[in-house]
């Protein structure tokens, strides 16, 4: 703790987040969770437990007069044997809308995982703080975006002036659901994930389930977001399940049309919008799985199915675009207020030949602030899926 102020420590109670579907009481203090409890219980692998306890899109809100704020948590970062130790996760806090500041938390533990011996060993460490000096004086709304690409476990709060409660203000919620692209994949920080972007952009509070590696369709995901609020909401589909390869096209088609069941339980008339997968060339007519290629010293993804078993039913990006086009325009003859956007419009062919995918699968810092602005003037225009209702 720094001694240079004199410190107020207000206790993190579950309603100063905003973007979490569940708070866990741990020993140390609050774990933040975008899955629901019922959801976890059901997850079957410790990719998706990780993802989703990674807290993108989750913040920290309050009002306060302080020109200096100690965030102290427990990070669990994740790193891969035989590679370097990734960057400490960024937590960026916003002043009143705008980001002022940015802190890091060295130390905590560490998930190192062995791919080849298909192994995880979790390495313990010590709490740390995410220290922010310097903001402006006089009363303001203040933002702490945790780190999108590591759990974090919340312990305390000091500022050097009081902190009162701030509520959500009416502001429209969407709730969007999608890949490691939605999750943040490599950007650099929270807040520069393209969902984050789109929402600033349009002025609305985002809910962000966008899991890595775990955008799959899977009933218990549809279950959490049925039953969590939501002015908006959408589902972004093809890349993880070509390149997990984890269903044929006969699954495919009725999986899709369950996962929008059961949002619709939820939500029947809330605008609901299907987003196809962004260009990726490696993808686009060759079916997974996707394995790592290190060849040349940096790693790269490669899809290694067999383009001709196309007619045998795997899936490649085209192939689910076509079929996600088809189902949805099937489904407005009943259900207006669903609606189709193909993902190339967000990302596409001349946009990955100025702005190519540095592994092949996942955007950059620019290509996130590209797809970013695209969702926002495609979904949110006037005449979009998601424009505001009028009368």
């Amino acid at each position: 703790m720094n001694s240079e102020h004199d410190w107020i420590t207000t206790p993190l109670t579950p309603d100063m987040l905003r973007g979490a579907l569940d708070v866990e009481h741990t020993s140390h203090g609050l774990l933040p969770h975008r899955l629901t409890a019922p959801a976890r219980r059901q997850i079957p692998d410790d990719q998706l437990a990780m993802a989703e306890a990674q807290p993108s899109g989750v913040r920290v809100v309050f009002r306060t007069r302080a020109t200096a704020v100690e965030l102290d948590t427990l990070p669990t970062k994740r790193a891969y044997e035989g590679y370097p130790q990734p960057a400490d996760g960024v937590y960026d806090l916003l002043v009143d809308g705008r980001l002022a500041a940015q802190a890091t938390v060295p130390g905590g533990r560490t998930q190192v995982v062995d791919m080849a011996a298909q192994t995880v060993e979790l390495r313990e460490g010590p709490p740390g703080t995410a220290r922010f000096t310097g903001l402006p004086s006089g009363d303001k709304h203040i933002e702490i975006w945790l780190p999108h690409n590591e759990i974090t476990e919340l312990i305390a709060l000091r500022t050097d002036a009081p902190v009162t409660p701030v509520g959500d203000g009416g502001r429209t919620v969407w709730l969007h659901h999608g890949s490691s692209i939605s999750h943040g994949s490599v950007a650099p920080h929270p807040t520069a994930i393209w969902p984050a972007l789109a929402a600033a952009q349009a002025g609305v509070e985002l809910v962000n389930l966008g899991f890595g590696g775990s955008a799959l369709l899977d009933p218990f995901t549809a279950r959490a977001m049925r039953d969590t609020p939501a002015d908006l909401i959408s589902v972004k589909i093809g890349i993880n399940i070509v390149n997990a390869d984890v269903m044929r096209l006969r699954a495919f088609v009725p999986a899709v049309h369950g996962f929008l069941d059961t949002l619709r339980e939820g939500h029947p008339t809330t605008p609901l919008l299907v987003v196809s997968a962004i260009l990726c060339p490696i993808q686009e007519d060759t079916p997974g799985p996707l394995l790592p290629d290190s060849e040349g010293g940096t790693m790269r993804l490669k899809a290694t199915g067999d383009p001709a078993e196309r007619i045998a039913g795997r899936l490649t990006l085209r192939v689910i675009r076509d079929e996600l086009a088809r189902i949805v325009d099937e489904r407005r003859a009943d259900d207006p207020h669903l609606h189709y956007l193909d993902g190339r419009e967000l990302y596409g062919e001349e946009d990955y030949a100025e702005l190519p995918l540095p592994d092949e699968v996942h955007p950059d810092l620019a290509g996130h602030r590209r797809i970013g602005e695209n969702f926002a003037r495609l979904a949110f225009r006037t005449d979009g899926p998601f424009a505001p209702a009028t009368g």
